[in-house]
């Protein structure tokens, strides 16, 4: 999977924020998707201790949730953390994740915002404008925006606002647990995007591709840290690795 759009890297903050000026009206928010048959999950993981990164995918049939395959990518983030910044940061490598992918996902959902954004152009909605690809963001905390609480019963929601434009919707997975950000990302319209995240939910907080997508990127920073701590090649042990060496 490849992305359709090429965009530079090498920006310093400042222009990294104009260039999200420019890109977000590139950012489509109705529906043009065709049949959903794959959703993929897309998250990444950090070691600060070592400065490198590990970027996960999981693609899974849906709306069976039944996993199709998964890839990997790991290497250095070159862009400093900047808040409201995140995709420059993170982009590249989940890029070379998506590389390594064998099909074409319907539907992508990132750990991050999409138009829930200070410039209403966040992770979500950057990835899905390289790839052409219908995406949403799941992000697991407010960003921007202000909203009333959810009612407490699982699958009540609760619009999130910013700036006077509604851009996404506060949703409690279950009870006594908080909600989740759902935004539109690219190609999607915030209706279609809470029936996708809703179907994805399977009796946790977070919808399964992130969550999974999460802990995998998690177990591949693990057995990394194992492998620098002992000769045993922890790392090939992961699953369907795709390793991506620094």
């Amino acid at each position: 999977m490849r992305p359709q759009l090429k965009t530079r890297w090498n920006l310093t903050p400042r222009q990294a924020a104009q260039l999200q000026e420019r890109l977000r009206e590139r950012a489509e928010l109705e529906d043009r998707l065709g049949p959903v048959r794959t959703v993929a999950g897309a998250d990444l993981a950090f070691d600060p201790a070592t400065q490198v990164a590990f970027a996960g995918v999981i693609v899974y049939r849906f709306p069976e949730m039944i996993e199709v395959e998964r890839a990997m990518a790991r290497g250095r983030l070159r862009f400093p953390y900047v808040p409201g910044l995140l995709s420059f940061r993170e982009i590249p490598l989940l890029l070379a994740a998506f590389a390594r992918l064998q099909s074409e996902p319907d539907v992508i959902l990132v750990d991050g915002h999409g138009l829930a954004h200070p410039r209403r152009f966040g992770i979500a909605c950057h990835l899905g404008v390289i790839l052409d690809r219908p995406t949403i963001g799941c992000a697991k905390s407010r960003l921007v925006g202000e909203h009333r609480e959810p009612r407490a019963r699982a699958g009540s929601t609760a619009p999130l606002y910013w700036e006077g434009l509604k851009v996404g919707e506060v949703l409690r997975t279950r009870e006594r647990v908080k909600p989740i950000y759902v935004t539109q990302g690219h190609r999607v319209s915030l209706p279609t995007a809470l029936a996708i995240v809703r179907q994805c939910l399977d009796g946790y907080r977070i919808p399964k591709p992130t969550r999974e997508a999460d802990h995998y990127v998690r177990e591949l920073r693990r057995l990394f840290q194992n492998h620098l701590a002992s000769p045993a090649p922890a790392v090939t042990r992961a699953r369907r690795s795709g390793d991506c060496r620094v």
